[in-house]
């Protein structure tokens, strides 16, 4: 538990501790509204593109966008330095959760994926805990415990279109949150010394180089709309570019724990713009397993 200014334990409310600044909470905003808008965009191209070629899409336009903005500033990113941990992050904590988050996306509605990526600082503890020595108290367990009961009530279908494809696309929602979870591990143990920004437009690449093999054998359909080219534009250059800015530079500032609090409000943003584009609609059981999922997650990550 981090320290107050007088050595005491500090008892405040969650994100808000020594070393976090008004502009943290800034960038925790910013980053939700355009994460959560995010599931917007990908209900939209996914359908048209499929997973590989909007995940793809997605890494290769925002790594494109911030080496040019990098390269106009004059900024270093250490490419050769940090080679390997850029691939293994960019692998873990983008080429693999955008390629399952793009499946889902054409089984799920934005605002329920929004909810299951609220999973991911649950994950992000309980492999803490195994890897980096996280401290397991029985109000973490109780976090989980909630979390998992949350995910029971959502993964049942029910005030939505569904079919035979939507227990693998919760599932693949889930497994995405897990790789977040491992990223903060992997950032944790081997990303010291690592540029923030470095790590956004870098990892970006590396994830796109890694999913080239495996476009030829999903080409989309047919040609995609203007709408669909657009909502994948955006995707790039906000979800993909402006978020990762903003991500990586919170995990280096307050930590990879308080960064992934960001999916708290997530869910609340993807709902709204879900409502006012797509019309999209939550149940009560839906509601409810959001709530357990929301309550888990402060739990296990509560100061």
């Amino acid at each position: 538990m981090p320290a107050s200014e007088n050595g005491e334990p500090a008892r405040r409310p969650l994100l808000y501790a020594a070393g976090v600044k008004p502009v943290d909470y800034a960038r925790l905003l910013a980053l939700a509204a355009i994460w959560g808008a995010s599931f917007i965009f990908m209900r939209v191209a996914a359908p048209a593109l499929g997973a590989a070629w909007t995940a793809a899409g997605r890494m290769g336009i925002g790594a494109a966008v911030l080496a040019a903005w990098l390269a106009l500033i004059g900024f270093d990113a250490q490419w050769r330095s940090h080679a390997r941990f850029y691939a293994m992050v960019g692998v873990v904590n983008s080429a693999i959760p955008f390629s399952l988050y793009a499946f889902a996306a054409v089984h799920l509605p934005a605002s329920l994926m929004a909810i299951l990526n609220a999973t991911s600082p649950m994950f992000g503890l309980a492999l803490g805990a195994v890897f980096s020595g996280e401290r397991v108290t029985p109000r973490k367990v109780a976090g989980l415990v909630l979390g998992a009961l949350g995910v029971t009530l959502i993964a049942q279908p029910g005030g939505f279109e569904t079919d035979g494809w939507f227990a693998w696309a919760v599932t693949a929602c889930l497994a995405a949150s897990f790789s977040y979870g491992v990223t903060g591990v992997l950032v944790k143990r081997y990303g010291a010394g690592v540029p923030s920004r470095g790590m956004a437009v870098a990892t970006q690449a590396w994830a796109a180089l890694a999913l080239l093999p495996f476009l030829p054998f999903f080409v989309p359909a047919a040609p995609p709309s203007v709408t669909v080219l657009a909502n994948l534009v955006a995707l790039g250059v906000l979800a993909s570019g402006v978020a990762f800015m903003l991500y990586f530079r919170l995990i280096t500032d307050i930590g990879a724990t308080r960064a992934l609090t960001v999916t708290f409000l997530i869910p609340v943003f993807a709902f709204a713009w879900g409502l006012a584009f797509l019309g999209e609609t939550l149940s009560g059981a839906e509601i409810a397993g959001a709530l357990l999922i929301l309550a888990g997650t402060l739990l296990v990550t509560r100061s």
